[in-house]
């Protein structure tokens, strides 16, 4: 009976220890070595440690595990589904080994190399994410006078994001139009991004778009978060839908246009808010914007930035682009 009691006792005090302050709790931006963004989330979900990430690409998505391996390092995993046959598909699981150092975090993310021989890693750095100001007062914005981005002649004012890739936007009747080609026969070509060669703060946003059925594009604010472009018209609300802030803010009604239809957007980017009207209805009403979305350029939320373009997804063809900066 004694002994029964001491390790009773022994666990019930073992319980009642206070829990190791975890240092990695809250929003970080990432930058990755050899380029790219990401954006950790780490917090509490019903007494358990829960996490979500961005890792360059793609959505914000949550993790398959996370947990302090000791005080100063906390390890995230991330698991995706490949199918190698109709018969057979396997785990792929990404590890990120985390370190605190000072106001930081240096850590690694390892992987299989895609022909499961060997380990591929990538280096990364953290900042911790800046508070959110306060929503802002939109009627009170001073502009600035307007700048047209497109002149309707040439893509003077812009260039690619990464001048070793091909670039399919060119002019076609006045309109701002990407076609990236694949030819019939040989090598496939890469396709990049374009964007002005002006960097931006806090600004309205105007222009018309067009969407041929089943294409995709998007429009980065400042280089950091995703307009979504894309042909969902008639398909039910969802974050990577036309006019959402890709992955991050679902729009609040549906306000696509069919596909081929031009289409228009009213955009107000201030204080890390932005605003959607989309063919004349507000979609997305002057929300924070948390961290950058998939294809950002930097995670760094306060620094100027340009407007990109996508030009490595598809179809799609722009007019009427005028950015006015806020003072």
């Amino acid at each position: 009976m004694i002994l029964i009691f001491l390790a009773f006792n022994s666990f019930a005090n073992s319980k009642a220890q206070p829990l190791v302050a975890n240092p990695f709790m809250g929003m970080w931006g990432l930058e990755i070595e050899g380029g790219g963004a990401g954006w950790l989330k780490v917090h509490e979900e019903q007494g358990f440690l829960d996490a979500e990430l961005l890792w360059i690409g793609g959505s914000v998505v949550p993790v398959a595990n996370v947990y302090l391996m000791d005080e100063n390092t906390l390890v995230v995993t991330r698991t995706n589904q490949v199918k190698r046959s109709a018969e057979r598909s396997h785990t792929i699981t990404y590890t990120l080994e985390v370190k605190k150092v000072g106001d930081a975090l240096l850590g690694t993310m390892s992987s299989p190399n895609r022909d499961g021989s060997g380990v591929s890693i990538k280096n990364f750095t953290g900042k911790r994410m800046p508070p959110m100001p306060d929503t802002p007062d939109l009627s009170k914005l001073k502009f600035e006078k307007p700048i047209k981005l497109f002149n309707g002649k040439d893509l003077s004012g812009w260039k690619l994001i990464d001048p070793k890739k091909a670039n399919g936007f060119k002019v076609v009747d006045g309109t701002l139009m990407n076609d990236p080609v694949q030819p019939e026969d040989g090598e496939h070509i890469s396709y990049g991004n374009i964007r002005t060669l002006q960097d931006f703060n806090d600004f309205n946003l105007k222009l018309e778009v067009m969407v041929p059925e089943g294409n995709n594009s998007g429009v980065y604010l400042r280089g950091l978060y995703e307009i979504q472009v894309v042909d969902s018209y008639g398909k039910e609300l969802d974050s990577h839908n036309m006019g959402a802030l890709y992955s991050r803010i679902t729009p609040s009604e549906a306000a696509e246009k069919p596909a081929g239809e031009w289409q228009s957007f009213d955009i107000t980017l201030v204080d890390r808010h932005v605003t959607v009207i989309f063919n004349g209805k507000k979609i997305i009403d002057n929300q924070p914007v948390w961290g950058p979305t998939g294809g950002a350029m930097s995670s760094d939320v306060l620094s100027p930035g340009p407007i990109y373009l996508q030009g490595d997804h598809g179809n799609v063809a722009y007019r009427n682009i005028v950015l006015t900066p806020i003072k």
